[in-house]
């Protein structure tokens, strides 16, 4: 366990032999760190060169990218896009399938400069993604391809969309500016800091038989404990380490 939670440390991928809990993660853990091996790939792809791609280039792959996440989606045996976090070849098919469009397509997006201008900006992004994310999965087992369909049009044209809107919006002030700010800050810390309570809770919750109701307690008060940790690591740990290395490693330009 020593072992697993040192190399966890280094967000190194770790092969299912040495899976400790059974579930199959390359960080079995901290279960989402697996997209975070995946964010380092998309760093030093960016760094090793495709930064300096032209935007024909960038958009072949592009093209090649949402190619790849379609056949996924909509010819895969399960007609979505869940999976990624296990070092097997079925799982990073997976991973870098939900990888590269969004990589490649966000530089591209950033490049070209495409903003939508549109009045409540926020409001109209966030309504989007609750309409999204709240409709039930669709087909039956013998039409996977028609919730594949949908997640793959999901990302390749509603996402990009809601990314330009939220770009789009001119104001830097307001309140639901302030909003999405905390949410944004508090976004990364709470993604990586939460799971350990997960599967605290879960066991607790399976063994012991607990019921729905004094369940629901601890849950709330777990979601409450999740958020102080994550605010926590937010104001005490992340954004002094961040500024630190801003003050020793990025040059000042006049």
């Amino acid at each position: 366990m020593l072992l697993v939670m040192f190399v966890d440390c280094t967000l190194l991928p770790l092969p299912t032999s040495m899976d400790i809990r059974g579930w199959n993660e390359m960080h079995p853990l901290d279960g989402p760190a697996w997209s975070l091996f995946f964010e380092y790939i998309a760093n030093i792809l960016y760094a090793v060169g495709f930064r300096k791609l032209s935007n024909r280039v960038l958009t072949v792959f592009v093209l090649l990218a949402a190619g790849f996440l379609v056949q996924l989606a909509v010819f895969g045996d399960r007609g979505d896009m869940i999976g990624g976090w296990a070092l097997d070849s079925v799982q990073l098919h997976i991973g870098f399938a939900r990888l590269l469009f969004p990589f490649f397509a966000g530089i591209l997006l950033m490049r070209l400069g495409k903003r939508i201008h549109i009045k409540g900006a926020f409001g109209v992004c966030s309504l989007l993604l609750i309409v999204a994310l709240s409709l039930p999965r669709f087909g039956s087992s013998q039409h996977h391809w028609m919730n594949g369909l949908y997640e793959a049009l999901c990302i390749i044209v509603l996402f990009p969309i809601i990314v330009a809107i939220g770009a789009g919006e001119k104001r830097a002030d307001g309140f639901s500016i302030r909003i999405a700010r905390f949410f944004g800050d508090l976004s990364y810390p709470l993604y990586i800091t939460h799971y350990p309570l997960i599967y605290i809770y879960t066991a607790w919750v399976i063994q012991k038989r607990i019921p729905p109701a004094q369940g629901a307690i601890w849950g709330a008060l777990l979601l409450i404990t999740a958020v102080s940790i994550a605010y926590a690591s937010l104001k005490l740990y992340d954004e002094p380490v961040r500024r630190w290395l801003s003050r020793r490693f990025l040059t000042k330009t006049a």
